[in-house]
């Protein structure tokens, strides 16, 4: 505490003991001058008190307010620091999404091509494994695994078992269908309701290869069916590029088709978004 504020509270304690002071003269001088300085002493105690305390308190509110600058220009430095960490991190989130949905893309591809090569491969091995029994002179058994009746049957059955969401056992009796006659009238039909059973299941990359397959049977009705199908499911996984393509093939090659104003609207919806 400096001295001007420690002679301003004894000025102000005169200032109050001089009254009494005045009023004293008339009794004993002596033992008021005593009193009075009684109370002299008793104000100069309080404000040496004051200024001793004065004296601890205030380097600790210093440090205190030093520190609580100290404190918040710290924690100002590790919330930027946290967000440029944030935004760093969800940076790497967006390219690593943007990579996925790119090899994802990219193996769904090479996996369709392999599938070809191996139906080509199959085909041709058929076609070998006939000619050979040709020419060993050996019969070559054209009859089919399942007559019309027969195909028909299990072609109603797993069509059920599709609509009553029993997947496993309608994939069962498509495949089995599908692998015994492909020149039966219901063949495609099996073979698009195949690639139905994997897109329910959400298995939409399953599901592409196994739509694919339908165009291989001539004169299919579910052409265009399955061309729509195709774009939905590559739209389910995120590859819009591959979902566009798909629906203008279908806008290109099936004008006529029911599902021409859904693939026109699907080629909106992506431009927009």
């Amino acid at each position: 505490m400096s001295s001007r504020f420690k002679y301003l509270i004894l000025s102000i304690s005169l200032f109050l003991i001089l009254p009494s002071l005045s009023l004293g003269q008339s009794k004993d001088p002596k033992r008021e001058l005593k009193r009075l300085n009684a109370k002299i002493d008793r104000v100069r105690v309080m404000v040496d008190s004051l200024e001793l305390d004065n004296q601890i308190l205030l380097p600790e509110l210093m440090s205190a307010f030093k520190q609580a600058v100290k404190s918040k220009a710290q924690q100002d430095s590790i919330t930027l620091v946290i967000l440029k960490r944030i935004n760093t991190l969800s940076n790497k989130i967006v390219n690593l999404e943007n990579q996925s949905k790119y090899m994802d893309s990219t193996a769904l591809e090479i996996f369709n091509k392999l599938v070809l090569v191996e139906n080509k491969i199959v085909t041709l091995t058929n076609s070998y494994n006939e000619m050979a029994k040709l020419k060993s002179g050996e019969p070559i058994s054209s009859e089919p695994r399942f007559n019309s009746a027969e195909y028909k049957k299990t072609y109603m059955a797993s069509l059920g078992h599709f609509q009553n969401q029993s997947f496993s056992e309608a994939i069962s009796g498509f495949e089995t269908l599908v692998s015994s006659d492909a020149t039966n009238d219901l063949a495609d039909n099996s073979q698009y309701w195949l690639a139905e059973c994997f897109y329910s299941q959400k298995d939409f990359k399953r599901a592409i290869i196994e739509f694919e397959k339908v165009f291989t049977y001539a004169g299919t009705d579910k052409d265009d069916d399955a061309q729509l199908k195709i774009g939905l499911a590559y739209q389910s996984i995120g590859n819009v590029e591959k979902a566009a393509e798909e629906f203008q093939r279908l806008v290109d090659y099936f004008p006529g088709s029911e599902y021409y104003p859904k693939a026109k609207e699907a080629l909106k919806q992506l431009s927009v978004n």
